[in-house]
């Protein structure tokens, strides 16, 4: 089968390579054309786009690339028909990727969209053209199963999440250690030029206040070394581990996360982590007054659970006095740290097994077959 597959960011490439994988073990003719990064690249090769083209996010940050952004839509548009694949799978990335299942329905082209964007929270209309123009949707959040029951959405189906197959993947293929001799507190400050210039300073203050730890920032090989190094200036207590956000989980003893797919990724390594997140004023004014009071939480970790598992510094609240506050509750009170861990094993349950990508995968061949 003919697969072009779209995902337009560093989780998505992620989640896209292991989905590739998978449908080579049940699809030995497999063929892929995709939109992706390096994690894809390691499957099958050159990208016809690269996320470090394609990662844009906020409101008004679009607007201001909305030259970029229509000029890829075109692109992909006739890179799609040129190509005639059995399938058009899409990867999160919803502004972007359902746009493109609009135009492929159009052509008679099936779609899949895998990782549902999150209706629960806005943009809950969007789910009737969802209807219209894909075949399948498979959605990776627990919670979802509900909202989807009671949407009347016959053609989503509950796959699990993938980030437990992208971790015992990891635990399985190597155990990498970090020797720097003090503990490690990860700092995790997403993987967007505009949101690391947001949160990465204000984690860096801790550097400055807690000699005692080594800190990691979760780099990406997207962004050049000016970009990181102009943000540390001159702290010997801080390093850049690039690509490895796993390894450096595997080995930290706290963590400072930007909130998104990482804050999942933090629990399911057991470190406990503050979330945090400060985006352009405008955007987060306009989102809030999109979604109102219908959610309570930003992290993944506590939307699943459904409760406050960790401590959320959202806009002004991510400032120094709280940040320290909240980081000697995850780096010194022994209590804090262990009600932290019990609750991550709670979210475990709430998770269930790995297996999510071969479970997408299946889907996406059963609806070709």
């Amino acid at each position: 089968m003919r697969y072009y597959i779209i995902a337009g960011e560093a989780s998505g490439d992620l989640h896209g390579a292991n989905l590739m994988r998978a449908l080579q073990r049940h699809d030995a003719d497999a063929q892929f054309r995709y939109w992706g990064g390096d994690a894809m690249q390691d499957v099958a090769g050159e990208p016809v786009r690269h996320i470090r083209d394609l990662a844009i996010m906020g409101f008004v940050e679009v607007v201001m690339h909305l030259h970029t952004v229509l000029g890829n839509i075109r692109f992909c548009k006739q890179d799609i028909l040129q190509y005639l694949p059995d399938v058009l799978v899409t990867i999160d990335y919803p502004g972007f990727n359902l746009k493109m299942a609009k135009f492929a329905h159009q052509h008679g082209i099936k779609t899949v969209h895998y990782i549902s964007p999150q209706l629960w929270a806005w943009k809950k209309g969007r789910i009737k053209g969802m209807r219209k123009c894909l075949d399948k949707l498979c959605f990776i959040l627990p919670f979802e199963q509900d909202f989807y029951a009671h949407n009347d959405f016959p053609q989503a189906v509950y796959v699990g999440h993938p980030l437990l197959d992208a971790v015992a993947q990891y635990r399985e293929d190597t155990a990498q250690a970090l020797e720097y001799g003090k503990p490690i507190v990860a700092l995790l400050p997403g993987s967007r030029r505009q949101e690391i210039k947001r949160v990465l300073p204000t984690m860096l203050t801790l550097a400055d206040r807690h000699p005692e730890y080594q800190y990691v920032v979760a780099g990406m090989s997207l962004l050049e070394d000016n970009f990181y190094h102009e943000l540390i200036g001159s702290r010997d207590n801080v390093a850049i581990l690039r690509d490895q956000t796993y390894r450096l989980l595997s080995n930290a003893y706290a963590a400072i996360v930007c909130s998104g797919t990482a804050t999942l990724e933090t629990a399911l390594f057991n470190v406990p982590q503050v979330v945090c997140y400060r985006a352009n004023a405008i955007s987060v004014a306009i989102a809030r007054r999109l979604i109102g009071t219908r959610i309570k939480y930003i992290s993944l970790v506590n939307l699943i659970a459904d409760r406050p598992i960790v401590t959320e510094l959202i806009q002004d609240d991510m400032n120094v006095a709280k940040l320290e506050s909240e980081f000697s509750n995850i780096t010194i009170n022994a209590d804090s740290r262990q009600r932290m861990l019990d609750e991550y094993a709670y979210l475990h349950t709430l998770l269930g097994s790995a297996g999510a990508s071969d479970r997408a995968a299946q889907e996406i061949i059963n609806e070709l077959t």
